[in-house]
């Protein structure tokens, strides 16, 4: 089942703490750093916090910016992104800002805890009973099938980042390191103990921002090198599952492909024969959408269900030219172009040769090539 792309941020001390003791909520991120996330919000389908930290934080979770939320508009989105809490026990404090402030509301608990959250909030949000016991892929299958949400912004507490670590279920970790030390043992920790999956994670930016730096990371699947990530899956999926949007056809194959950004963003998507153009190859279409003057265009990825093509006789240009004069420079495909339709298919070596990094990912074959079926026999 398709999942949200999920991103985890949170800010901490140099020795890895989210908060000190005291009484009020401990600043570790900068003015600038404050709009930074305010950003990623505005770009977000929802934000996801614990009940705990409703508790202890008492948020409210908005996109500031006013021309962020007007913008948002302007896309025929919600003025703020969907804000979910979890909770187990459904113990919920109805006079909390979270509840009072920005758009829609959704409890996720379990079977017990939906009871007693509807009884404390009323018609101030929606609650989702989702069984007996809380399952983060069953809550996180919930928000991309019935809420439509593709992207998920997750600023915690600690225990919640931990689980979905843990689990497997986070694509990218945005963590801002600020310069002080907390030193108490009784403060909260960002990352709980336990074994977690994957390996090394993939860094994919540092910056500076005033006083303290921001670190981005990509989880690494288990025994891989840095090169493949829970995010290159994520879109990889994605493009498969847009084959199968492809109008069938006997002389070409189906395929989807994605841009995106090197923070996660999606510039475009396509898929083979789209719209009223029967030769239309998908990363051709997926490209024509993004504005070539984009300066994330050269950090971004392009994900395509099948090998970019070498060679083609319906246009000029083949798809892989087209990338490399577009600017990616990292292509992610499930399968190499069989010999069907051109002799000697080898879009890896253009691409390679251009400069190009390209991954391919054989778990995803299977995928790419059901669409295909009555081509490859």
């Amino acid at each position: 089942m398709p999942l949200p792309y999920v991103l985890l941020s949170a800010a901490v001390s140099l020795d890895g703490f989210l908060d000190d003791t005291g009484p009020e909520r401990l600043l570790l991120s900068s003015p600038a750093d404050f709009d930074r996330v305010d950003a990623v919000r505005a770009s977000v389908d929802a934000i996801l916090i614990g009940a705990g930290t409703i508790r202890a934080d008492n948020p409210r979770l908005l996109v500031n910016s006013a021309e962020r939320r007007a913008a948002r508009v302007r896309e025929g989105r919600p003025e703020y992104p969907l804000k979910v809490t979890v909770t187990a026990s459904g113990d919920l404090d109805p006079d909390a800002n979270f509840w009072h402030t920005g758009g829609e509301k959704l409890v996720c608990t379990t079977d017990e805890g939906a009871e007693r959250a509807a009884r404390l909030l009323g018609a101030t949000a929606d609650v989702v009973p989702l069984g007996p016991v809380l399952d983060w892929r069953t809550l996180l299958e919930h928000l991309h099938d019935v809420r439509g949400v593709g992207r998920l912004m997750v600023e915690g507490g600690g225990t919640v980042h931990t689980q979905l670590l843990q689990q497997g279920l986070a694509d990218e970790l945005q963590l801002v390191l600020a310069p002080l030390f907390v030193g108490d043992p009784a403060a909260p920790r960002l990352f709980g103990p336990g074994p977690y999956q994957g390996g090394r994670l993939r860094l994919t930016e540092t910056r500076r921002i005033e006083d303290v730096v921001l670190m981005r990371y990509e989880p690494t699947a288990p025994g891989e090198g840095p090169a493949v990530t829970a995010a290159d899956r994520h879109w990889l999926r994605a493009a498969c599952e847009l084959a199968a949007l492809c109008p069938p056809s006997a002389t070409a194959f189906s395929v989807g492909a994605v841009v995106v950004a090197a923070d996660g963003t999606e510039l475009a998507r396509g898929h083979s024969r789209e719209g009223d153009d029967p030769v239309v190859h998908a990363e051709e279409a997926a490209l024509a959408k993004t504005d070539p003057a984009d300066p994330r265009l050269a950090g971004a990825t392009v994900y395509s269900s099948l090998e970019p093509c070498a060679r083609r006789a319906s246009r000029p240009a083949p798809c892989a030219e087209l990338i490399l004069r577009a600017g990616p420079r990292r292509v992610v495909t499930a399968w190499r172009e069989p010999d069907t339709f051109v002799a000697a298919a080898d879009g890896t070596g253009v691409l390679r040769g251009g400069g190009a990094e390209v991954v391919v990912l054989p778990e995803f074959e299977a995928l790419a090539k059901a669409p295909n079926a009555h081509l490859t026999g």
